[in-house]
């Protein structure tokens, strides 16, 4: 608990979020890099990245959302890779639903 609350203190100190948001897309385009050779190189450094620019900059949540709204499927695809609780939430009100709809 004390750590979550040291890395919340952090995150909410500006040049902090700049610089994880900096490492978040370096480690974006380093996964792009080694993509080719071989390993899950790309599986991980790539998500990984990815979670710390969405955690650090409104402007990229934003365009995340839109990317997601014209390419479901590659958005769900991401949200899976990432683990990212909101989609998890999403899918568990849509199977709720589909279960309500077939009774």
């Amino acid at each position: 608990m004390a750590k979550r609350r040291l890395y919340q203190r952090l995150r909410s100190n500006a040049q902090v979020r700049t610089i994880l948001f900096c490492l978040g897309g370096l480690l974006m385009i380093v996964g792009v890099i080694i993509g080719p050779l071989p390993g899950p190189g790309f599986l991980i450094l790539f998500p990984v990245g990815l979670m710390l620019v969405l955690q650090n900059s409104a402007w990229a949540k934003r365009r995340y959302v839109r990317f997601k709204r014209r390419h479901p499927r590659y958005g769900d695809w991401a949200d899976r890779v990432m683990r990212r609780v909101s989609a998890a939430r999403r899918r568990a009100r849509e199977r709720i639903a589909e279960a309500l709809d077939d009774d």
